[in-house]
């Protein structure tokens, strides 16, 4: 099968790099522009763009696929299915009609939970035991297509986005095989979704990242998780920002203060780290990065900064 990939992110490397080990013929990439990133604001190739270069594959990156020439250009390809990993662009009607087996996507959630901008975030968030992928056929609704096939896995407590998101694009790439295997064949039929069981998830911003010390520790402990590697937790520390990369939940001891420094102790009555009195509970902090700083273990911060436990923690 004559196929064109569309992707951005790490997300979509493993189910290229599946397609390119297969037997069909992967014939172009698309992917967006380059983008000015960092504080030089040199143009940034995306990772699927930096993985197709070094597969030997073309690369095409239109500002739009709405245009007459976008359109003539992807026909050229004359490809029998496109397949989406998070392209980041909504492919128009005439792009839908385009293949002969339709655009599939592989979207990283059990649909129709969690359609939307940011799934994997949805399912942590959430507190959900699993987190799946999905193989659908897109249509022009927001991830409202028929469904191929599913696959799940288990959220561990140490999961991130960043670390669940890895791990669902290999399922998802398995499943695009399987897929593509057997919907031409006529052995595999999309599944409609049960709309009345959608849930919906909206694109992150940065904001999202500033910790509501009144919130529990435990919606905190996941919002952390959540939000790893982007935009990360903050709260705010004598004017400045202090990251919390990595926390847990403990069990409170009857402190009140929301937003207070706690010390933190272990099994054996040794201090390590520090704890955050929350709404409910308190954040165990584990891994923090101050501002303009390196990432550091709360041991290893609070041993440079003594009089840190017992202040209070708010905005930056």
């Amino acid at each position: 099968m004559r196929v064109v990939f569309m992707g951005t992110p790490e997300f979509g490397i493993p189910p290229l790099e599946h397609l390119l080990l297969s037997q069909h013929e992967v014939v172009a990439v698309y992917t967006p522009p380059d983008k000015p990133a960092g504080r030089g604001r040199a143009l940034a190739s995306s990772p699927v763009k930096r993985a197709a270069e070094k597969m030997g594959l073309p690369v095409v990156q239109p500002d739009s696929l709405k245009t007459a020439e976008a359109l003539a250009g992807l026909a050229d390809f004359s490809p029998e299915a496109i397949v989406v990993a998070a392209y980041g662009q909504i492919l128009p009607p005439a792009v839908l009609a385009l293949p002969r087996w339709g655009c599939l996507n592989i979207h990283p959630s059990l649909l129709p939970k969690f359609r939307g901008a940011s799934p994997v975030a949805g399912a942590i968030l959430a507190g959900d035991e699993f987190a799946g992928v999905s193989i659908m056929l897109l249509d022009r609704g927001m991830d409202t297509g028929p469904v191929f096939a599913r696959g799940q896995i288990g959220i561990s407590a140490g999961d991130t986005t960043g670390t669940l998101t890895a791990k669902l694009s290999i399922i998802g790439a398995r499943l695009l095989q399987e897929v593509l295997v057997y919907w031409p064949r006529g052995e595999l039929s999309p599944q409609p979704q049960n709309g009345a069981e959608a849930t919906y998830t909206a694109p992150i911003v940065k904001g999202d990242g500033e910790i509501n010390w009144h919130l529990s520790a435990v919606e905190i402990w996941r919002r952390v998780r959540a939000f790893q590697p982007w935009p990360g937790c903050y709260t705010g520390w004598q004017g400045k920002q202090l990251k919390i990369i990595e926390a847990e939940p403990v069990p409170s001891g009857g402190e009140t203060e929301v937003g207070r420094v706690v010390p933190l102790s272990l099994p054996g009555g040794q201090k390590v780290g520090f704890g955050v009195v929350t709404g409910s509970g308190i954040l165990g902090v584990i891994t923090v990065q101050p501002e303009g700083k390196r990432p550091m273990s709360a041991g290893e911060f609070i041993r440079g900064q003594r009089q840190f436990v017992g202040e209070k923690l708010g905005k930056p």
